[in-house]
């Protein structure tokens, strides 16, 4: 599908989420000097203006990384990925949302490798503009979960590959479970990163049912919501389903989700950690 844009969403709490648990990896992983191969399916613009355009028509950034931004009671995680925000943002007020790949190349270094998925006409624009320079990045415009496939293994033998389509297509939640599966199967050892939304609980369970069904190994599910599940249109919540979990993130998040459900969500907001899959 080429009609979504990431810009209404950028910096919602889905965006925390994701980030914030995208953060925790890539510190990890970083702290062994060996290279390391990073892959984002779904790239986007790689970076949002939130005082203009797109985001200004739903202000979704207000319920998500605008409830965190002039906090000074914030959990260790939650000041780790605002202090990476805040360091790209440059400025003293929120006005800039950085997309995964701009979080990505802060964080990684000279010997690492960044591949960008993405094949919206006009988001392309956007992250040639902003990644065309750098030598270690390389941008595909094309579909990532198909055509990332490929560069798996990776010659580093580390690598992480982040998953994060639109889910417009309601066989998405099954083309990615798939995706992952053929992934998996040419790097075992790889990180994997996917993110979904909670719109209909079915579509969910039906999602966590063949992740279990998959073959794969230590996967963690981790989930947030703003409110409880309910019938109307729009996503209420939304989860990271990691392969290859880095030991420390399960104890991060046991004390990072309950707080942000307290500080950020509706009463009857909740927050769920679960072993889908053990080693």
């Amino acid at each position: 599908m080429l009609s979504y844009r990431h810009a209404f969403h950028a910096g919602n709490f889905a965006d925390v989420l994701k980030h914030l648990v995208l953060i925790q990896i890539l510190d990890y992983l970083v702290l062994k000097e060996k290279a390391i191969c990073f892959i984002d399916t779904h790239a986007g613009a790689g970076g949002y203006a939130l005082n203009s355009g797109y985001a200004q028509q739903n202000l979704e950034f207000e319920n998500g990384v605008g409830q965190l931004w002039q906090r000074h009671d914030l959990p260790e995680a939650v000041s780790r990925y605002l202090d990476v925000i805040k360091a790209i943002n440059r400025s003293a007020t929120l006005q800039y949302y950085p997309g995964s790949p701009l979080i990505i190349k802060h964080l990684m270094r000279p010997q690492d490798r960044l591949a960008l998925f993405e094949w919206h006409p006009t988001e392309l624009e956007a992250l040639v503009k902003k990644f065309s320079k750098d030598p270690r990045i390389h941008i595909y415009p094309e579909d990532g979960l198909n055509q990332s496939i490929p560069l798996l293994p990776p010659i580093e033998r580390r690598g992480l590959v982040l998953i994060d389509p639109a889910y417009e297509i309601k066989t998405d939640y099954q083309t990615v479970v798939s995706t992952l599966v053929s992934m998996y199967r040419r790097f075992a050892t790889g990180t994997y990163a996917l993110w979904y939304p909670v719109i209909e609980r079915q579509r969910n369970q039906k999602l966590e049912r063949q992740l279990r069904a998959s073959g794969i190994k230590n996967i963690l599910l981790f989930e947030w919501a703003l409110c409880a599940d309910h019938t109307k249109p729009g996503m209420t919540g939304c989860g990271m389903a990691v392969i290859n979990p880095p030991w420390t993130l399960t104890a991060t998040l046991q004390q990072t989700l309950p707080w942000l459900v307290n500080t950020v969500s509706d009463r009857d907001g909740y927050y769920r950690i679960d072993p889908l899959v053990s080693q």
